[in-house]
């Protein structure tokens, strides 16, 4: 019997504080005044009446209830039952402080106010409406007068009511208020009761939402409630509460917090709490809570909180139960003919029943089986159990269900385990329902019916523990009248009688002490149910593969190996490792083992150990560190037995060779594996007492197996059915025997009835035998974790085993305070193993013995043989490990000499390794089939050109195989140290490796074998970087044998200045002619490429931070003025002799020229005949104008060369446009160049500071101006029309821009300012026919990241967000109906109405047409476009290399296909294919000429020509085309080999950048789509893909012709054989003294071997079914990834080395014969080890082989088979006459298939001119300023949230977008809030013009005037009107920092802002480009200002080369600066 409630408290409002200006409660009264011993009163309860604070009110509220809980510091509930009403307060003026006696009228308001009380009583039991009925009779009483004294209502309420405990009758009482009452106790303690609290939950926030509330409630996570209601808070946290039955929750629960206790939420530790709706604002900064708004029924997670998914089937079965239960209409709604709805429908607390009946029943299903897992202990004198977590998980199979591991480490589960796993207890409906589930759900499964009537049931017996009464007592309970609590004229509430109180109830107390005595029926104590067992539970389908004969070959295996028939066991090996995947053969394994120790075999030979040894770390392997399946603990015994003898008196045991294991080092298996043992110890010792049990093995710990070979198949064919082996299986008694938990209940149920001397010997022999086990393990702990190599520390056996301990074993310490304390990071630092161990003991038995209740004395002498038991240990393994080194090598395979080159020779001699598997499954024998080639056994070998493996498969079922790998030492990338683990098949495979990484994908791991020494790893190493990275690319292969060639020493800088006079002289003379001083020599100064002078040996034109096309570039004119050379250092141009000319013009390059026209070399003094427009000019013979530049340059016939070498120097490099190749039917022309130059520092530094301008730089622009218009005279296009190449509509790009295509392009969108800037009235036009009317830009929904940002302008930072397939044109959505253009198209109206008719287009970059003055060019369009930068396809091609060859497998969260998406690899392909796509239709279509000048033009540039020549003229695609495109474009255009390889040490550090091979690939995609169009086949591609990077041939190295002159091999005979030793002298100075040998060309070795067979052959070919001109298609989903970046051959290596590859494969073929010695004619092939194209070849090239067999056998001529092949007759037919009549499908493909790649095209010039017209109204950028957001905010770019712990991010002041940080640079310069005052001036980037410019003659060149820009003049009306803004400013200097006052204008025209000296000043002094302008904004505290300057006057403009710092002459003028230039940025 206990007390209905132990304290009554009266609470009022504390006047006193009030007064002091704080609102605060008090406690009144409390009854009684003395607390009770076991209760006592707990503080602080005034705050938990009024949570949200006590206050006055100016109303009288109503009278409220609720109920609140406390929670001790026993973790015991306090149910604060709190009524609180209103009472008046008299307010009375007060006077102020300084004694005015004025009164305050504010306080005569209200004279009335109303004050909170409360009435409270404080209880340990939740009869939460028994307490809400006494203190409503007591305010009734009070309110209503009733005649009833307070004082006994009280009184009777603490000591005269008395409740029975659980299970007990009814009580029926009363408190002396004429009230009956009853309290009826429920039938069991440990089920809560919940009246209607989870339905409840469940009304508010759904299904969904509760579930997601459950699971983080079970997985430890912070929920807090929010509600207006206070009773609402309760009931919910209540429902969460008892929705987790039968677990309880053990974290903070406070359903009502007050608002003073606020900071409890900031408590790192779980909690349920609720707090009111009125603080719900106060919680935004909680970043890891779960927030639940009740009243609106949602539920907020934070990002940082991940929850784990609800299990299946569980989840999903209690889903659709619980939707019948609270929607059970739902089910009906689609019924044509519902039935009737109930008369009576369920009641909420029916729901509410049936609600957690389903709960119960998940955790009866979600916990089946774990009473299997129930570890006893101890059982006299408390019982002591644990739970094998990780035998349940693995058992379960659910060792990866997140949710279930975490409710198993939680402290709610070990509450679960301590009290129900007591097998001797009093029962409830759980272990009911537990006990039952499986037989439910099978029942269920056969009937689903059933499941309803099952949860109904289950339900009402969770009413019936509610309700045992079936019988309602009907209650009286007064009540107050209504309206009495706002009665005006109230008395407040009584001070009660504390004396009269107390008397009642000591009289009550005494009065009940007898009543007290009464037993109460106790609960039956019981057996507790086991349920099904675990081993029931297992899904006996997941068991198929455990068959009867696989279990068969591992007893066989075992059985050969003791019989040591070592030869048999080894045959079979293979198939019992990959049987020991499987769990159950691990568990049958140990068993097997087991038994032949019991027979007396555990001392082994030597073979036999290994075996032994080999299949431990097998099953060890493939078991995790949890060893859910108990095979680690299995495994224990069998390492401490099995052995082998050394020599004399020396054993070494099997625990030695299986330490490397993480599971060792697991803290919770060893603690769960000495429980185990405890108990089986536990049950033999009250075994004996059982008759049924007195027959049984008894044995120490080893694995059970019957004694006879019989039993023991009998089990392992249990095990093949699907029975798994328990816990329990592996004890020493047959299955039949009771369980341990049977003994341990009935031990419990006789203890009350045996002797005191009994007792204390059944404590004691527990106590001993935990003792004893404690020891043995100790000694097993030692044996483990102590090294056979003593010497090595910890941390060299296992680099992260304390962390690994840490957390593992954090869950299962007692106290982690000293665990923490004793395992921190200085442990790894610690070299002394046996300290580490000691202490990794101690910690072990300190932990199990504490909880075992070991005696102290023996814990005391444990720590005392711990440290001895270690140091005989070590004493002992030293000796074991000096013998074990003396051991005989055990027999190793032969090396294998690999197979080298012509020229190659071993380096390094074989180095004995394993070639490991990687993360490709090719090789494997798994998923992918085939033999198990990988790991390999051989030797490693570094030769002069390749790194190589050779060697044999260690699985001996593919040991007759050979495994080759191999890659060329120059594609070396990367060489790492990586940790290994153990892999199958090597015995003891040593801790480290390396792992080689070749940019031809492919990729090497290695582990050396113990016999190779460190010191031979270091050297190969060393060797290995030695020969990658050569001085000079004279040392690598391609001149292997040779003598390494001397260059000429004429053109190096210490011979030109050998002496410091000559040096100074020429440094003084040359500053001088810069200065001015010294009178210039215009005639002889040369351009030539901006490089510091070099040696000839490094043959680098930049060093190694130059490695990007970015920093590759001068930014301004001060590099281009370094390289301004004399022509007097030059001898004349070697070239010049026309013998050389005619050599050089034998080069396949320079034949391209001859074979489209252009005529013979010539210089401008060479006057052709008047009909050649062009000439091959010889002005760059001695690479004076560039040295990156070829010798023979094809230019207009009537430019002459002194002009060339003028305007070189505006392009960077001084790469002018060359033509390179013309159309052989539009005559349009295709010109490469790099990007246009920028003035820059240097040339104005060089300005005449009278003229402004310098006359070089006037003359360069005009010189260029007039080479353009030379180039659009010579394209046709400019002058007349020509015959288009289809008959369709679609002859130009113009039928692009009309409405036949029913799709739309896809442009990017037009800000909102574009629009406003170009009213409607000014864009509508009468357009005469409205099907030809033009396309305008439909308005598209603003989507994020819509316009691609620039990380430097004209580059794709991210991903492009078109697709040319999406590319559509719909235009009759988008006219007026009139006919006219809406507004939001006049954008684009303007940018694309220059595309109609332009001669010459010009595709650069955007940074390159800001400063183009567009108007001097006519008949030319500038278009900029986008494009990869260098570092981006470095970057990408990294992210590839680790997709297609990954060091590691692949996770499916990181599949193969997705880290490709995000290399963007096909992302670059196809941004080449489409540039060159829209280059073919400029040319084809348009009969334009193109020019493209894409950052230095040696990289993209080369890329974009190099495929749009391959599309459009057939003869590229040729064997021999296809050598003189890659020779003229790539070779002598200059395209850094040296350096975008890295082929010498010098560009090592620049990146490997695949320029050339992306190349190859666009073109391998090209080939996909049209393969009748290619001469050479895939393999020929792959081959130069292979060999550009091998250095095998000398083709693809250096960097420019200049440097290939310089070596002397342009000069070289094509024949090498012919080639004469004399030396070659040439008129330059060019001493080439070279060897006979320069090395071998790949077009020699392709054509030999083109000559000698079909390798290179595209059989496919045809000339007469290709089309002339190419379109592929661009999109991804036509694009495929190359097979070149996959594939691999491990039989021969790479294919590309032709020689070793056949030689291997004839090798192979000769050693394949059977047993009478004849050659096989089967063959199995198997892809990635033999090469299928070689081993079976297409019809074709076999037929050939046969021809040519044959005609060897019968002695005939060898035909060649060219020869074979024109020979052959086309099929028979009239096939040349036959007309193929096209369909009509086949048309619409072909037309759609143009039509999209014309779109595609016309995407580029629209972009590009929307870039040109409207880029200021793109780059508009924001004002960005840090922001704290206190609400939260989401990021407008990435959408994530932005406040968190920093609670800052980014804000524009002027159109109010939010984003992060880190975002901000990738943010569209968009910003909506400026305006842009209309342009009234001539449009800069109008580019059409309807008047031709007359042409300059070269006499004619104005030399005075200056650029137009670069004026200013007042009077202009002009620029009058482009002038936006003008006035003074002080300016800073950039170099002396001094402040100069200048004039400065804001042009609109010109976008630019330029300054003069003074108003009056015509000459510009310097202009700022507004394109580059990032921000501009006030700054303060300038250093160096002005004196009496304005502080606010100076302002900041940041562009993206420099800052400037401006004063104004107030703060005003300053804003009003910013402000305009704002307005144009």
């Amino acid at each position: 019997m206990s007390r209905l409630a132990d304290y009554f408290i009266v609470i009022g409002y504390d006047h006193d504080k009030d007064r002091n200006g704080s609102s605060e409660g008090r406690i009144i009264q409390r009854f009684p005044e003395t607390d009770w011993d076991s209760c006592p009163f707990t503080q602080s309860i005034e705050l938990f009446c009024r949570p949200i604070g006590w206050t006055l009110s100016a109303n009288r509220q109503p009278p409220e209830f609720f109920v609140a809980v406390l929670t001790d510091i026993d973790a015991d509930r306090h149910y604060l039952s709190v009524l609180t009403f209103s009472e008046s307060v008299a307010i009375s003026p007060t006077k102020s402080d300084d004694g005015d006696t004025e009164e305050d009228t504010a306080l005569n308001i209200h004279s009335l106010m109303y004050s909170p009380k409360s009435i409270v009583l404080v209880s340990r039991l939740d009869y939460f409406e028994t307490f809400k009925n006494c203190l409503g009779i007591i305010y009734t009483a009070y309110v209503d007068k009733l005649d009833v004294q307070l004082e006994v209502l009280v009184g009777n309420i603490l000591g005269c009511v008395q409740v029975p405990p659980p299970g007990g009758p009814q009580v029926r009482f009363s408190i002396g208020a004429g009230d009956r009452q009853a309290l009826q106790p429920p039938l069991s303690a440990s089920v809560p009761s919940s009246r209607n609290a989870t339905a409840l939950l469940f009304q508010q926030l759904g299904i969904q939402n509760v579930l997601t509330l459950f699971c983080a409630a079970m997985t430890d996570h912070k929920i807090l409630f929010h509600s207006q209601s206070y009773s609402r808070l309760t009931d919910a946290c209540q429902a969460i509460n008892i929705l987790q039955y039968p677990l309880r929750y053990s974290y903070v629960y406070v359903p009502i917090l007050p608002a003073p206790l606020y900071e409890v939420l900031n408590t790192p530790t779980p909690f349920i709490a609720g707090v009111h709706s009125s603080l719900a604002e106060d919680t935004a900064d909680l970043v890891d809570v779960i927030i639940v708004d009740l009243d609106g029924g949602s539920v907020h997670i934070p990002e940082c909180v991940n929850l784990p998914t609800l299990p299946e089937p569980m989840v999903s079965r209690a889903k659709k139960t619980l939707t019948m239960v609270m929607n059970a209409d739902l089910l009906m709604a689609d019924y044509a003919f519902p039935p009737p709805s109930p008369k009576k429908p369920p009641s909420l607390e029916q729901k509410d029943k049936e609600i957690r009946a389903i709960f119960i029943r998940f955790f009866a299903e979600l916990l089946s089986g774990y009473r299997s897992c129930l570890t006893v202990i101890r059982i006299h004198p408390e019982p002591f159990i644990t739970f094998h977590k990780a035998n349940f998980l693995g058992h379960r199979g659910m060792v990866d269900v997140d949710f279930l591991v975490r409710v198993l480490e939680g402290m709610s589960f070990s509450t679960f385990v301590a009290e129900r796993g007591n097998p001797y207890r009093a029962c409830d409906i759980f272990d009911e329902v537990y006990s039952n589930i499986h037989d439910l759900l099978t029942t269920e499964t056969a009937d689903p019916e059933k499941v309803m009537e099952h949860v109904k049931d289950l339900a009402k017996h969770l009413h019936t523990n509610e309700n045992p009464n079936p019988q309602p007592y009907v209650q009286k309970v007064p009540k107050p009248t209504d309206g009495a609590y706002s009665r005006i004229h109230q008395t407040p509430f009584p001070v009660l009688n504390s004396d009269h109180v107390h008397t009642i109830l000591h009289e009550g107390i005494e009065k009940h002490s007898l009543k007290s005595k009464m037993t109460v029926r106790p609960n039956q104590v019981r057996i507790v149910p086991m349920g099904t067992p675990i081993t029931a539970l297992v899904d006996r389908q997941r068991m198929v593969d455990n068959n009867a004969r696989r279990l068969e070959v591992l007893r066989n295996c075992i059985n050969f190996l003791f019989d040591n028939k070592i030869s048999d066991a080894r045959i079979i090996f293979p198939a019992v490792l990959r049987a020991l995947k499987s769990r159950v053969a691990r568990l049958a394994l140990t068993q097997e083992l087991g038994y032949h120790i019991r027979s007396n075999r555990a001392v082994l030979e030597h073979q036999q150990f290994d075996l032994v040894v080999k299949l431990l770390n097998c099953c060890l392997q493939n078991d995790s560190s949890m060893d859910e399946n108990g095979v680690a603990a299995a495994i224990l015994p069998l390492a401490t037995t099995f052995c082998r003898k050394l020599c004399t008196g020396i054993i070494q045991f099997a625990y030695t060779c299986v330490q490397e294991h993480a599971v060792w080092q697991n803290m919770q298996f060893w603690e769960a594996a000495f429980y185990l043992d405890v108990q089986k110890q536990i049950q033999q010792l009250y075994a004996p007492h059982y008759e049924e049990n007195n027959v049984s093995d008894k044995r120490d710990s080893f694995p059970a197996s019957p004694t006879h070979k019989n039993n023991e198949l009998n089990v392992a064919k249990n095990s093949s059915n699907g029975q798994t082996v328990s816990s329990e299986r592996r004890s020493s008694y047959r299955s039949r025997e009771i369980g341990v938990l049977e003994i341990a209940a009935e031990q419990l149920r006789v203890w009350p009835t045996l002797g005191e001397e009994k007792r204390e010997e059944m404590v004691s022999n527990e106590e001993s035998t935990v003792y004893s086990q404690a020891i043995h393990y100790a000694n097993r702990m030692v044996y483990m974790r102590v090294p056979l190599e003593t010497q090595k520390s910890i941390k060299t056996l296992s680099p992260d085993w304390e962390s690994t301990s840490n957390s593992n074993i954090a869950s299962s310490l007692a106290d982690s305070e000293s665990m923490d304390a004793e395992s921190g990071y200085d442990e790894m630092e610690i070299s002394d193993v046996g300290a580490n161990v000691i202490k990794f003991v101690t910690r072990f038995v300190d932990k199990v013995c504490n909880e075992s209740q070991v005696t102290q004395e023996h814990i005391k002498s444990l720590h005392q043989m711990i440290p001895g038991v270690v140091a005989m240990h070590i004493e002992t393994l030293e000796a074991v490990n000096r013998e074990s080194k003396r051991l005989p090598p055990i027999q190793k395979p032969k090396l294998l000499k690999p197979t080298l080159l012509p020229g190659e020779e071993v380096v390094m001699d074989g180095l004995r390794v394993y070639l490991l598997p990687d993360g490709r499954e090719e090789g494997l024998g798994g998923n992918m089939g085939g033999p198990t080639l990988l790991p390999a056994e051989g030797a490693v070998f570094l030769t002069n050109y390749r790194i190589l493996f050779k060697g044999t498969p260690c699985d001996p079922l593919a040991c007759e195989q050979i495994v080759i790998r191999s890659f060329p030492i120059s594609t070396l990338t990367k060489e790492k140290l990586v940790k290994l683990q153990y892999t199958p098949h090597i015995d003891q495979l040593p801790k480290e490796g390396v792992q080689l990484r070749s940019c031809i994908f492919q990729l090497m791991k290695i582990a050396f074998d113990e016999e190779v020494s460190p010191d031979d790893v270091e050297a190969f190493r060393k060797l290995s970087t030695k020969y990658r990275s050569p001085t000079t690319v004279f040392m690598t292969f391609a001149f292997a044998g040779q003598a390494i060639p001397q260059p000429s020493t004429m053109l190096k800088p210490v011979e030109k200045n050998a002496s410091l006079k000559n040096f100074a002289k020429k440094t003084i003379m040359k500053t001088a002619r810069k200065a001015g001083i010294a009178k210039q020599k215009a005639p002889k100064r040369k351009y030539v490429l901006p490089t510091p002078p070099m040696s000839r040996r490094s043959m680098s034109p930049r060093s190694s931070a130059g490695s990007d096309s970015e920093s590759d570039r001068p930014v301004s004119e001060a590099l281009d003025d370094l390289s301004i050379i004399d022509e007097g250092e030059f001898g004349r141009s070697w070239l010049s002799d026309p013998k050389v000319i005619e050599r050089l013009m034998e080069r396949p390059g320079y034949q391209d020229y001859v074979r489209q026209g252009f005529g013979e070399p010539s210089d401008s003094s060479v006057k052709g005949k008047s009909t050649e427009q062009f000439r091959i000019s010889t002005v760059n013979s001695n690479f004076s104008v560039s040295k990156s530049y070829p010798a023979l340059l094809v230019v207009p016939a009537n430019f002459p060369d002194d002009s060339i070498r003028r305007f070189a120097r505006t392009h960077r490099q001084y790469r002018f446009p060359v033509v390179t190749w013309r159309h052989p039917r539009t005559k349009a022309l295709l010109l490469r160049a790099s990007g246009f130059h920028g003035r820059g520092l240097m040339g104005m530094l060089k300005s005449d500071t009278t003229t402004g301008t310098s006359t070089g730089e006037i003359s360069a622009s005009l010189h260029q101006e007039r080479y353009f218009s030379c180039i659009v005279s010579a394209t046709p296009n400019s002058m007349k029309s020509y015959k288009p190449s289809y008959s369709d509509s679609l002859t130009s790009l113009d039928s692009l821009m009309l409405t036949g295509v029913q799709e739309s392009l896809l442009v990017p969108e037009t800000p909102e300012v574009v629009r406003r800037s170009h009213p409607a009235a000014s864009s509508m036009r009468n357009i005469s026919n409205p099907k030809t009317s033009f396309l305008t830009l439909p308005r598209r929904t603003r989507t994020r990241n819509a316009w691609p940002t620039f990380s430097r302008i004209g580059s794709i930072r991210e991903k492009p967000r078109m697709n040319s397939s999406s590319a559509t044109l719909d235009s009759s959505a988008m006219l007026h109906q009139n006919g006219g253009v809406n507004e939001r198209s006049e954008l684009l109206h303007n940018s694309v109405q220059g595309l109609k008719r332009v001669a010459l287009y010009v595709l650069g970059e955007k940074a390159q047409m800001k400063g183009i003055k567009v108007e001097s060019f006519p008949k030319c369009d500038f278009i900029p476009v986008e494009f990869y930068e260098v570092r981006q396809v470095k970057a990408s091609f990294k992210k590839l290399m680790r997709a297609c060859v990954p060091s590691a497998p692949l996770t499916p969260e990181t599949g193969f296909h997705k880290l490709v998406e995000e290399s963007e690899w096909l992302l670059q392909v196809q941004n080449i294919m489409q540039l060159a796509g829209a280059t073919v239709d400029l040319l084809d279509v348009q009969g334009s000429s193109v020019i493209i000048c894409l950052e230095d033009g040696w990289d993209i540039t080369t890329q974009v020509v190099s495929v749009a020549q391959l599309l459009l003229d057939p003869y590229y695609r040729t064997i021999e085309g296809f050598k003189s495109l890659v020779e003229k474009e790539w070779l002598s255009f200059g395209h850094r080999f040296t350096h975008r390889s890295n082929q010498t040490a010098a560009n090592q550090a620049s990146g490997f950048a695949p320029l050339f091979l992306q190349f190859l690939d666009v073109i391998h995609q090209i080939h996909n789509q049209f393969p009748l169009s290619f001469e050479y086949n895939q393999f020929f591609l792959r081959f130069i893909g292979y060999h550009y990077v091998s250095n095998r041939f000398r083709t693809f190295m250096m960097d420019n012709e200049y440097e290939r002159v310089e070596a002397g091999w342009l000069m070289d005979d094509r024949r090498s054989s012919k080639i004469n030793h004399e030396q070659s002298e040439l008129d330059a100075g060019f001493a080439q003294r070279h060897q006979s040998h320069q090395g071998t060309s790949i077009w020699d070795y392709i054509e030999k071997h083109h000559r000698k067979s079909t390798l290179f052959l595209n059989f496919q070919y045809s000339t007469r079914d290709q089309d002339v001109v190419l379109r592929p298609y661009s999109n991804i989903s036509n694009l495929r990834i190359w097979d070149f970046f996959l594939n691999e051959d491990l039989a021969h290596g790479p294919a590309y080395e032709i020689e070793t590859t056949n030689k291997e494969i004839q090798i192979s073929e000769e050693e394949r014969t059977d047993s009478s010695g004849q050659p096989l004619m089967r063959k199995i092939v198997n892809g990635c080890y033999d090469n299928v194209i070689l081993q079976q070849p297409n019809v074709f090239r076999q037929m050939l082989q046969e021809i040519h067999k044959l005609e060897t056998d019968l002695g005939h001529f060898q035909q060649k088979w060219k020869a074979v092949w024109d020979k052959l007759d086309l099929p028979t037919g009239k096939r040349e006459t036959m007309q193929r009549n096209l369909s009509f499908n086949t048309q619409i493909v072909k037309s759609h298939g143009r039509s999209i790649h014309k779109r595609s095209t016309l995407e580029i010039l629209v972009k590009g001119k929307m870039l040109g017209e409207a880029a200021k109204m793109f780059s508009q950028p924001h004002r960005f300023e840090k922001h704290t957001y206190t609400t939260p905010a989401y990021c407008d770019y990435c959408g994530q949230v932005l406040w968190g712990l920093l609670k800052t991010g980014m804000h524009c002041t002027d159109c109010g977008y939010n984003c992060h940080e880190k975002c901000t640079s990738n943010v569209p310069k968009n910003c909506t809030k400026l305006k842009i005052v209309p342009d009234t001036g001539n449009n800069s980037s109008s580019v059409s013009r309807s008047s031709d410019t007359s042409t300059l003659k070269s006499e004619e060149f104005p030399v005075e005037s200056g650029p137009t820009f670069a004026t200013y003049t007042p009077a202009s009306a002009n620029t009058e009107n482009s002038c936006l803004h003008k006035g003074y400013l002080f300016k800073r200097g950039a170099l002396l920092k001094g402040w100069k006052q200048r004039w400065f204008v804001l042009d609109s025209t010109k976008h630019q802002l330029r300054y003069y000296d003074s108003e009056e000043d015509t000459n510009c002094k310097g202009y700022i480009e507004l394109f580059d302008v990032q921000s501009v904004q006030i700054i303060r505290n300038v250093q160096g200002a002005p004196k009496k300057a304005d502080e606010n006057a100076f302002f900041e403009l940041k562009t993206n080369r420099r800052v400037y710092n401006f004063l104004a002459a107030d703060a005003k003028t300053a804003q009003i600066w910013i402000d305009r230039i704002h307005g144009f940025i």
